[in-house]
């Protein structure tokens, strides 16, 4: 039984752990440091760190640069032992998920089949639209057989860092499908996450799971529906956010929002927090702050 005066070590490793797993896109290395302070025990956080990391790196898609390229951190091409491959260079490479470095890499051998025509098309089409739609976005295709059955797994990544203006925000995608003759199933999932904590301490997640059933004749109309699939789940994914936005008024703020907060017995002022100019928004007005835009010209 341990006791209540200080934890004993399986609980500092729970408590590290759900700390860590709840860790903002683009702040887990802030999170660990923050828990070395508090915990005194830093080899036990980094441990447990290198390990929540590699799941962090990978639920988040986050972009790595590899001799010139992105490739982005996933399930999809993770070959254990941290190490990851490029399905579009073709070689693969280790990564340190605490200090955020790339090493060792080497070739990664892949055969030019069928599938491996098939992903090099829909990555071309995928490339084409985030560049478009996306200021700082990265994608990446990736394909798996499974005997005569060919999978694929293509991933949207949208990051803006700002911890000097108090916010950070992550804007992701990630669709399945199978290469079946005549039709497909295609399902996803688009996901926003913010972090604003200038003053407060605001998490906002909002998500939308996807599934639609898409024709299959050849390589350059499937990819070509595929894009024009994800679009238009992207407008009207980002339509509803600011449409939410806008239905936020000055009453849901000041009454309901303080309503539901813990009492501090200390004074907020909303008028203050609606104006803050770091924000970069006025619910009156339908301003938006800029993490919440991938790019005007979906909304058009």
């Amino acid at each position: 039984m341990c006791a209540r005066q200080e934890l004993c070590e399986p609980e500092k490793v729970s408590l590290i752990c759900s700390l860590l797993h709840q860790s903002p896109p683009g702040e887990f290395v802030q999170v660990v440091q923050d828990l070395s302070a508090l915990v005194q025990d830093d080899k036990l956080v980094r441990q447990e760190a290198a390990r929540v990391g590699a799941w962090h790196n990978k639920n988040n898609l986050t972009p790595v640069q590899i001799n010139g390229r992105t490739v982005l951190l996933t399930c999809y091409n993770d070959l254990g032992g941290n190490r990851f491959f490029d399905p579009q260079d073709k070689f693969s490479f280790e990564f340190d998920h605490l200090r955020g470095v790339t090493s060792k890499p080497q070739l990664h051998g892949v055969m030019l089949d069928e599938g491996e025509l098939w992903r090099e098309a829909l990555h071309k089409g995928l490339k084409a639209y985030v560049s478009c739609h996306f200021p700082a976005g990265n994608c990446c295709v990736f394909k798996k057989s499974l005997g005569k059955r060919q999978l694929f797994g293509a991933c949207i990544e949208a990051h803006q860092y700002q911890p000097s203006n108090h916010w950070n925000s992550l804007w992701k995608s990630d669709w399945t499908f199978a290469l079946t003759p005549f039709t497909t199933q295609v399902t996803g999932m688009v996901l926003l996450q913010i972090h604003y904590f200038r003053n407060a301490n605001l998490h906002v997640t909002v998500s939308k799971s996807v599934s639609e059933t898409l024709n299959v004749i050849d390589q350059s109309q499937f990819a070509t529906d595929f894009v024009k699939f994800l679009k238009a789940e992207d407008t009207k994914f980002h339509t509803a956010i600011l449409e939410n936005i806008q239905a936020l008024s000055e009453d849901i703020w000041g009454k309901n929002l303080r309503r539901k907060l813990p009492v501090t017995r200390t004074f907020m002022n909303w008028n203050k927090l609606l104006n803050d100019q770091h924000l970069n928004t006025n619910v009156s007005n339908t301003e938006v702050p800029p993490c919440l835009l991938k790019h005007t010209d979906m909304v058009a």
